[in-house]
């Protein structure tokens, strides 16, 4: 059993790193894959202590992209070896739109009579200490927003400050900046890694539009897709995974991991409730070295 798609504290997870692999040791997880939210800052603990139990460390992040449409593009790198210095610069960037959009959802909270600052929403975070080191810092995104709400009771849970405020079209809502796919592709292609369209329904492209818009996405340098999502329907899955191997795709599955946020996403799970297979990683020669 592996997991080729989990959080940590890193970005929104509630394990760290080394407590994230310790759990999937303890489950009986062969392998997996950290993919962390715009930042690569949980992937050194990770390994080390997937070295410790003789695990199998994909290390991985998770970007979002550009797209315009009412779904989300997320793209997986998996497999990443040492960052180039475009890649660094990158996620300079991203951290610095990440930023800026956290403190304007902090103003928009006090000018709503929420009395919030940054540090509130920063307490259980791990803060870069210099602006090179957002590459090994913290992701602080809407879970935190939605933990905080959920800590003063200003909601009864995180669900919730999703539903009255932070979700799209609520008071606190702040479209995110996404990456050019093409930026996104260079940077982990340059980095010794695959790109792979995550949880491919996120898109909401309908089902007619989406071999097209998939194989438009092959052409610009996309190298595999995850057709096995706990969010998807197994029937959903399986016409991915079809399609995935008829554009000539690598096939991934993972279990979207996140810890007690969405405790209903098991490690070493995808759709419905079936475990991960290793499989799915030995399919997949150019991971097949780390």
């Amino acid at each position: 059993m592996i997991d080729l798609h989990t959080h940590s504290t890193a970005s929104d997870g509630s394990f760290s790193p080394s407590a994230l692999i310790a759990e999937a040791s303890k489950r009986g997880l062969s392998a997996i894959a950290l993919t962390d939210h715009d930042t690569t800052g949980g992937l050194k603990e990770a390994a080390k202590t997937a070295k410790e139990n003789g695990m199998r460390f994909i290390p991985g992040i998770e970007l979002e992209i550009a797209w315009n449409s009412n779904g989300e593009f997320h793209l997986l790198g998996l497999g990443l070896g040492e960052p180039k210095d475009e890649f660094n610069r990158v996620m300079e960037e991203l951290w610095r739109r990440r930023e800026d959009r956290n403190l304007e959802i902090v103003d928009r909270m006090n000018k709503a009579g929420i009395e919030v600052s940054y540090s509130d929403i920063d307490t259980q975070t791990v803060r870069p200490a210099t602006a090179s080191s957002a590459t090994a810092g913290h992701s602080i995104g809407r879970p935190h927003f939605a933990a905080f709400l959920a800590e003063k009771k200003i909601v009864k849970n995180r669900k919730q400050a999703f539903s009255r405020y932070l979700g799209k079209g609520k008071p606190f809502y702040i479209p995110k900046v996404g990456l050019e796919f093409e930026l996104a592709l260079k940077i982990i292609h340059e980095s010794g890694g695959i790109a792979v369209l995550a949880h491919p329904m996120s898109l909401y492209t309908a089902w007619g539009k989406l071999p097209e818009v998939i194989k438009s996405f092959k052409e610009k340098g996309l190298d595999g897709i995850e057709a096995w999502h706990p969010s998807a329907k197994v029937s959903s899955c399986k016409r991915l995974e079809e399609l995935g191997k008829k554009l000539g795709l690598y096939i991934t599955a993972g279990s979207d991991f996140h810890g007690e946020a969405r405790k209903d996403r098991k490690l070493g799970f995808t759709a419905g409730g079936r475990k991960i297979s290793e499989t799915f990683l030995e399919d997949i020669p150019a991971l097949g070295a780390i």
